[in-house]
């Protein structure tokens, strides 16, 4: 995207504890901003801390799995040694000044594959961006021990089990192209490693995904783990990055037959009490890509026409309990509105107004991303990512 079109920043939000709430909300955020959003180095540095704990917590755990003999009943680790960290946390009571080890103590955790997945796809990106991390090395070598030959064959031999044909299907699937994806484009020489190492990986889920799409007859158009759409645009990112024209063909394809001629999207509906994603804004998502700027122009008029209006207003989603798993859910749903929102502007200049929006939604939930709360620090750096990336 041009980045002069993109945000105010990061450092207007944070400035490490120094301006107020008040001061902060104060700020103003203009339709044709030329400011720009990140994260500064202390609050990545923090994401960074939270991520390389994450993927190496294996206990408490419930796996989600069929038994079909003794031989499956394994720990987490040896049923995924390069996926198995990372918890969906619920009812849990956050005590200020401890640390996230101390507060994991008390939790009752569910296994999250696609959550170690997508943490993973945070160091990466994390690092990338940020050279002078002090833990880059660390990063390196977390990424290095869980992303080995041996323990991406053992992962293949889990997706390989009889009943264990839909497992993470697609969100998850869609985690890990965009996890190699992301390894593709960084040029640490340890990067080409990695990404030789989950090649294997890579390519099962990619002709999964190209096998299960023409059998999937109806979209999902949910705004939590399985929308169609998200999952979608995430593979299709993969595909034109890496060049597999397969897997491109079979989402240009299938996206047309789901989205083409849909019509006056139920935006006002938004969002449900648990979304993370916006089953209206993430369809424009991935049409923006299949189609080209012309088509998308006409489409998106059908399809969400009041987006076209200057005055358009779309308030960001109200989280009430930050230590609720299922209610922080609505942080998330305002990054992914964002990114959904600049990529609009990224096709259609002339909807630049809708920066404006995007920038309230981040600035909504940004504050509260390195907040102590694992219920949705463990995942929603990675939206936040996605979402200032855009």
């Amino acid at each position: 995207m041009n980045k002069g079109l993109i945000l105010f920043g990061l450092g207007v939000l944070f400035s490490c504890g120094e301006q107020s709430e008040k001061e902060n909300s104060s700020v103003p955020v203009e339709n044709n901003s030329t400011f720009e959003m990140r994260l500064d180095l202390n609050q990545a540095e923090r994401i960074v801390q939270l991520q390389l704990h994450c993927i190496d917590v294996e206990f408490p755990n419930k796996l989600n799995q069929t038994i079909e003999g003794p031989i499956d009943l394994q720990t987490s680790s040896a049923l995924h040694p390069a996926f198995y960290g990372c918890f969906d946390w619920h009812s849990a009571v956050h005590e200020q000044g401890t640390s996230v080890r101390e507060q994991q103590s008390a939790f009752y955790g569910c296994f999250d594959w696609h959550s170690a997945v997508h943490g993973h796809w945070s160091l990466v990106r994390l690092a990338k961006t940020y050279p002078k991390l002090s833990d880059r090395s660390k990063i390196i070598s977390a990424l290095s021990r869980h992303l080995t030959k041996e323990n991406i064959v053992k992962e293949i031999n889990y997706f390989e089990h009889k009943y264990a044909g839909s497992f993470e299907r697609m969100y998850g699937w869609a985690w890990l192209l965009k996890l190699a994806e992301e390894l593709h484009h960084w040029s640490q020489p340890e990067a080409r490693i990695l990404e030789q190492n989950l090649q294997p990986l890579t390519d099962l889920i990619a002709q999964k995904a190209i096998e299960f799409l023409p059998k999937l007859q109806y979209p999902i158009r949910v705004g939590t783990h399985t929308n169609t759409a998200f999952a979608l645009t995430l593979a299709f990112d993969y595909a034109v990055s890496l060049g597999n024209d397969n897997l491109k063909k079979a989402i240009v394809q299938r996206a047309k037959d789901f989205f083409l001629e849909d019509k006056n999207g139920p935006l006002s509906w938004e969002p449900s009490g648990y979304d993370f994603l916006s089953p209206c804004l993430e369809e424009a998502d991935i049409m923006r890509r299949v189609l080209s700027k012309e088509e998308f122009k006409k489409w998106l008029v059908d399809f969400l026409p009041q987006l076209v209006r200057e005055e358009f207003v779309m308030e960001p989603g109200i989280v009430s309990d930050r230590t609720d798993g299922h209610l922080v859910h609505l942080d998330g749903l305002n990054y992914s509105r964002a990114w959904c929102l600049f990529g609009i502007v990224e096709t259609l200049p002339e909807y630049t107004h809708l920066i404006k929006i995007a920038n309230a939604h981040i600035k909504s939930a940004l504050p509260n991303l390195t907040d102590g709360n694992y219920e949705g620090g463990h995942w929603l750096a990675s939206f936040a990512l996605l979402a200032l990336s855009e």
